[in-house]
């Protein structure tokens, strides 16, 4: 009988990653941002708007093409609008200007509730942002973020 408990089912390991950059986190490692914190970080949104996936938009945007600002338009939403807290990695924490030790304790508590902590404030950044805030990012995302970054036409 002691041999079972040799081959019993073994509980699998909670894991997390990046959800940014997608690098693989150690277990109590990494900050756990709300979806606010993400979208009203500047640096975030010109890194976004230059990444190879939507570089593209980004130039046909900037060379006054109504399909790329449509598409940076569907880009923000589908950030500002995830409802869970993101778990980011050192490598980017500093697009972000957060309270460094209260986002690392944020992602211990998370970590030990296997991803059941959230912080205050957690949902879309259209319901936690107030309008004038939210709207003043989403122009900067979707009409801005970039432009330094790419040549485009004259």
């Amino acid at each position: 009988m002691a041999l079972l408990g040799l081959f019993g089912k073994k509980k699998k390991e909670f894991r997390a990653s990046c959800n940014i950059t997608r690098e693989p986190l150690e277990s109590g490692f990494g900050y756990l941002l709300t979806t606010s914190q993400i979208v009203t970080s500047k640096k975030y949104w010109d890194l976004v708007m230059t990444e190879p996936e939507t570089l593209s938009y980004t130039i046909s945007h900037f060379n006054n093409q109504p399909s790329g600002t449509q598409m940076r338009n569907m880009i923000f939403e589908k950030y500002a609008s995830v409802a869970k807290p993101w778990m980011v990695s050192d490598s980017v924490i500093n697009y972000f200007e957060i309270d460094k030790t209260e986002a690392r304790n944020n992602a211990k508590k998370w970590w030990e509730t296997e991803g059941a902590f959230t912080p205050e404030m957690t949902g879309p950044a259209a319901q936690k942002l107030d309008a004038t805030t939210f709207n003043s990012i989403k122009d900067y995302a979707v009409l801005e973020a970039g432009r330094g970054r790419i040549n485009t036409k004259k």
